[in-house]
């Protein structure tokens, strides 16, 4: 193992774009179908694994709500968020700020309060026993209406103080932000942060409406940002963290090799850039396997390493002081892995 890839393991890290449900297993998705008498279209986890080829987004939401069919109860969004909770420890990741889909739930006939009382039992307890923080984002699905998701938000009401912000995920393309301008401006009124998927396949102007009627705190993805110096100087200005995904992007097709990803460019320009797992079951890796991949095909060096360590707590929705700590954690910790001096 490289010493790069040793620092990555020993770095902590915060994540910051991660939907649940994309965190589903093959083997878990097996066990819950199996206990709530749901039949695959798939005969073994292998079979599986071999469908998680996909040409675009679209394809790939195919495949992801076809398989959250086997999430039925309470004790299922349990274990789903444990078992990410666990994979994330295994990366040294100390905070998380999770994603979740109630629409694609409630649009199933599950009550709002099974998924979400589920998910907050397993951050609580990754929290007790582990020491994880969390914050908790309410996504709405892009590809229904903007009345749809005023259902959403009317439904998280009772549920608020567990509820730190509101994203928007799903299908991009045709679905511009705009569309969703009146329920984020609830939201905000709300006392909720905002996020929303941008830039991803979509053209840069989806990323300005983002920002400029949406309010967002923060931007996930935002690649195609970087076909726009207006914008890079904006985001860089603002400080907006964008949080990519790059496994994603590749998976996708977003990239047609990692060595094109705009994360180093993103860096060098000044951007608060942060590197996420986004839907780790279906794109072949968690936290630690997205820095390593970037780290060997864009060739990063130590000090770039670390600084996305860092930008990963500085885009969280932590208070100033723990943020400070850590990256007092992330200095000692690269101080620790100084190269040997020539005698």
């Amino acid at each position: 193992m490289s010493d790069l890839h040793k620092l990555i393991d020993q770095l902590p890290k915060a994540e910051l774009h991660l939907h649940l449900e994309g965190s589903l297993e093959p083997e878990l998705m097996f066990t819950l179908a199996e206990r709530n008498q749901i039949t695959l279209p798939y005969s073994s986890v292998d079979e599986i694994r071999k469908a998680y080829s996909f040409n675009n987004l679209q394809e790939f939401l195919d495949l992801y709500y076809a398989g959250m069919s086997v999430l039925q109860t309470e004790q299922d969004f349990f274990a789903l968020t444990q078992a990410y909770l666990e994979k994330a420890r295994g990366d040294n990741v100390k905070h998380v700020e999770v994603f979740f889909d109630p629409q694609a739930h409630t649009e199933r006939g599950l009550p709002f309060s099974v998924a979400i009382t589920g998910i907050k039992k397993a951050l609580l307890a990754a929290q007790s026993e582990h020491g994880m923080s969390y914050r908790l984002i309410m996504c709405f699905l892009r590809h229904l209406s903007e009345e749809h998701a005023f259902i959403a938000l009317e439904q998280a009401k009772d549920y608020l103080p567990w509820i730190d912000g509101v994203g928007l995920d799903s299908s991009e393309l045709g679905h511009p932000p705009e569309k969703f301008k009146a329920v984020f401006t609830a939201a905000k009124k709300m006392k909720l942060k905002c996020v929303a998927h941008a830039g991803e396949e979509g053209p840069p102007h989806y990323v300005e409406q983002a920002l400029n009627l949406l309010k967002i705190n923060r931007l996930d993805h935002g690649n195609r940002a970087m076909e726009d110096p207006g914008l890079i100087e904006r985001l860089k200005k603002e400080q907006i963290a964008l949080t990519v995904c790059p496994l994603s992007n590749l998976k996708l097709a977003v990239i047609e090799d990692m060595a094109q990803h705009p994360a180093l460019d993103m860096l060098n320009q000044g951007l608060l850039v942060t590197i996420n797992s986004d839907d780790p079951s279906y794109f072949g890796g968690y936290v630690n396997d997205n820095y390593k991949a970037l780290t060997e095909a864009l060739d990063l060096e130590k000090h770039q390493v670390v600084q996305l360590a860092k930008n990963s707590f500085i885009g969280s929705f932590l208070d100033n002081e723990d943020i400070t700590a850590y990256l007092k954690e992330i200095d000692r910790l690269a101080q620790l892995h100084l190269p040997p001096t020539e005698s």
